[in-house]
């Protein structure tokens, strides 16, 4: 069987993208540990309000110049609205609905989240600059979708 030059030039480039994005994928997870997210958080949409840490949401201190902050979506708002945090802080931020999807994008960050009912989404950022952050839902929720943001204000700490 006869193969043409091009269609053998066309058979190895396939062939080598394909083993350099296998390569890329497999160095990415194994040697960096990257991971795709996981839906291992639950937490049920009824009773938000009464699971914690979503009872009091809020920036608490977890280690030294670690904190946790705690987010709950609503209908077109975020809860807190108001956040202060120090700056060089290791923020993990944890968010969940108790509605319907919205979505969670900090920005002049690279916070993004998409936020589900029944699912708690984290993303852990460290804040080195300070300055004002809005939080804005990137998906829409309904019609007060616009009006859907929250402040987070990085000061040098005290």
């Amino acid at each position: 069987m006869h193969i043409h030059k091009y269609e053998k030039i066309w058979l190895f480039f396939g062939i080598g993208s394909l083993f350099v994005f296998l390569t890329i994928i497999g160095v990415s997870a194994f040697a960096q540990g990257n991971q795709p997210p996981s839906c291992l958080t639950t937490i049920d949409p009824e009773k938000v309000d009464e699971t914690p840490p979503f009872n009091k949401p809020g920036l608490v201190k977890t280690g030294d110049n670690e904190y946790q902050l705690n987010i709950v979506a609503s209908a077109f708002a975020y809860t807190p609205n108001q956040i202060e945090i120090p700056k060089g802080a290791k923020v993990t931020i944890n968010v969940t609905t108790k509605d319907v999807i919205h979505g969670f994008e900090m920005a002049g960050t690279n916070v993004n989240m998409m936020v589900e009912p029944g699912y708690v989404n984290s993303f852990t950022k460290t804040f080195n600059k300070t300055g004002q952050y809005t939080i804005v839902c990137n998906e829409y929720c309904g019609a007060g979708h616009h009006m859907m943001t929250a402040k987070v204000k990085v000061v040098n700490k005290q």
